[in-house]
């Protein structure tokens, strides 16, 4: 079965578009079932295709396994008691903010608890993952930039305890650091990968990077063997000063990205456990894939990304 959703995304260039335009709990589910089903509507229980509407035009019921559900069902919106105007806010809010949006300013921002915004934003974060990173980067010659960078606070910035514990040998000085690194086609795609103690810079590069690509790094020893792999390995020797070379070998894009990164790190959230670190990651590639997208195309396709729910328990037991 399907119901009157031909209404196309609306093209919302502000916040107070969005806020206008979503008025009541209907329109707002209305706009989920367009940008979810696009017309045919599947049961998400069993996926069954004859599906029913009852006179609300909310509930529905499917004709194979019997089940009601409705648009949220199957989403990062399932069980969720927030308004759906308060969702759609919060969603505009987290992918047009460049470095994105403290829990405790949506908070303040859509009138929830903080705790209820830093859950909505590790919902949503959720969504920018799925399905964004997993074809490798790059093909027969694409320029692909690697690179990596440090997250975590400084010990002069650590509370008397923490210092504490350092020096009696009871937590290690490097305990709240990870490694993310960053590949990124010049004028395409972006992946942050939170680097794992088990793994290693060749993995990880083969596992992102096709290897027909032109690689392009800083002379970091770690890129000398895997670099052979790839099509072509450039290297700029930062240490003595090359940046650019011949206007083509340089790591400029990738560290321009990473400056975003940080930022968004340093200047947003302040403090990030390496728990959460990759669902950080994710946000700030989605931004920056989507930056040459309209703000209400960017909320479309956010909302089409919503499949699969994330329950509170599974989030802190990470």
């Amino acid at each position: 079965m399907s119901t009157n959703t031909n209404q196309m995304p609306q093209d919302f260039n502000s916040l107070i578009e969005v806020i206008e335009y979503f008025t009541d709990e209907k329109k707002c589910l209305d706009y989920l079932m367009a940008q979810r089903f696009d017309g045919a509507i599947a049961c998400p229980h069993c996926g069954g295709s004859k599906v029913y509407c009852f006179s609300d035009g909310i509930r529905f019921k499917c004709g194979s396994c019997r089940q009601q559900f409705t648009a949220k069902v199957g989403t990062i919106f399932e069980g969720s008691k927030i308004p759906m105007k308060k969702w759609f806010t919060a969603i505009y809010l987290v992918t047009s903010h460049k470095k994105g949006i403290s829990s405790h300013q949506l908070a303040r921002d859509i009138k929830v608890t903080q705790k209820t915004g830093w859950f909505m934003l590790h919902r949503i974060r959720f969504a920018l993952g799925q399905g964004s990173f997993d074809m490798p980067l790059g093909g027969e010659g694409v320029i692909v930039e690697s690179d990596t960078t440090i997250t975590g606070g400084k010990v002069k910035n650590m509370s008397n305890k923490k210092r504490k514990e350092i020096r009696e040998g009871f937590r290690g000085i490097n305990d709240n650091k990870a490694s993310v690194a960053g590949y990124i086609e010049r004028s395409g795609t972006i992946k942050f990968d939170v680097i794992a103690p088990n793994e290693s810079e060749k993995e990880l590069l083969t596992k992102h990077v096709d290897t027909t690509s032109v690689l392009m790094t800083d002379s970091a020893t770690t890129y000398t063997t895997v670099g052979k792999e790839f099509a072509h390995h450039g290297i700029v020797d930062h240490s003595k000063s090359e940046y650019v070379r011949d206007n083509v070998y340089h790591t400029n894009t990738i560290e321009g990205a990473f400056s975003l990164f940080d930022r968004m790190i340093i200047g947003i959230y302040h403090s990030v456990s390496v728990k959460h670190l990759q669902a950080y990651c994710n946000e700030s590639a989605y931004r920056y894939n989507t930056r040459k997208m309209n703000e209400g195309n960017r909320v479309s396709l956010t909302v089409q990304k919503s499949n699969g729910r994330l329950t509170y328990k599974a989030l802190i037991s990470k």
